[in-house]
């Protein structure tokens, strides 16, 4: 594709560990080559190599992991950057829906103030199949200081030069680094949303946001809290404990729900 729309630089790390799922990632990344020009950046151990090939024969640029967490690895992605206005992320479990990227690029570039796009996301088993939807438009914005994240990783979009002005990815987050990337955004400039779908998160057990509830509620707790005017940090419990209530009902629904239909539905052999 020709350069006439700005690119955008899509960061996946990987362990290399899951090759049936990395296969479907990278396949749906090249979906979007269709009508977005990008650059795939694989984050990845120099001993993956089986995960390293698959990525080279997807034109993707290699990039080895710094074994310092995933924060670190997506910050060596980003430093992959040449003339790419724009940034996204997926996880090698997950996948862009066709045209995702597309729709997310399209909303920065519609809007010279905005710095973040962000999506619908569905939510599917290890199967592929939906389980959920998330879509709740500018509300995410609006909740980010105080309430759930409601911005999946995967469903966003954001604004290469405002990224490099926050200074990337605390490195010291293992589970709420977005969070604080986009609490961070919002000095910035604008977030722009749409509700349609654009990812699909694999809620399976060992995402590592699903099978450590407990830590992820208690990082982006603190993320959210050191992001309050000094004042106010006390208050935080008021409104964390029943937050973190409803996060974890939310998870242990949808989870019950991806049980339900895989007994139902199990996958074929």
């Amino acid at each position: 594709m020709s350069r006439s729309k700005p690119s955008v630089l899509v960061v996946l790390p990987t362990l290399g560990d899951r090759l049936e799922f990395l296969a479907q990632t990278l396949a749906s990344v090249q979906a979007q080559r269709s009508t977005v020009d990008l650059t795939l950046v694989v984050v990845s151990p120099p001993r993956a190599t089986q995960a390293r090939e698959l990525a080279s024969s997807y034109g993707a640029v290699l990039v080895d992991d710094p074994k310092q967490g995933i924060s670190a690895a997506i910050n060596c992605g980003l430093r992959a950057r040449t003339d790419e206005r724009y940034y996204a992320w997926i996880g090698d479990d997950d996948l862009f829906l066709d045209g995702g990227l597309e729709l997310l690029r399209d909303l920065l570039e519609s809007d010279e103030r905005a710095v973040v796009a962000y999506g619908g996301c569905d939510y599917i088993d290890s199967a592929g199949r939906t389980v959920w939807t998330s879509a709740v438009g500018k509300l995410a914005r609006f909740l980010l200081p105080w309430g759930p994240d409601l911005i999946p990783n995967p469903s966003a979009m954001i604004r290469f030069d405002a990224l490099e002005a926050i200074g990337g990815f605390d490195e010291s987050l293992r589970f709420a680094m977005d969070l604080d990337a986009f609490l961070s955004l919002r000095k910035h400039g604008r977030f722009v949303a749409t509700r349609v779908p654009v990812s699909a998160f694999r809620w399976h057990p060992e995402s590592l946001t699903v099978s450590d509830r407990s830590g992820s509620s208690s990082e982006s707790e603190a993320v959210k809290r050191r992001h309050l005017p000094r004042w106010v940090r006390p208050l935080s419990p008021l409104w964390d404990v029943p937050v973190r209530f409803a996060s974890r009902r939310a998870a242990n629904n949808v989870t019950a729900t991806a049980k339900a239909l895989a007994h139902k539905n199990p996958p074929e052999a």
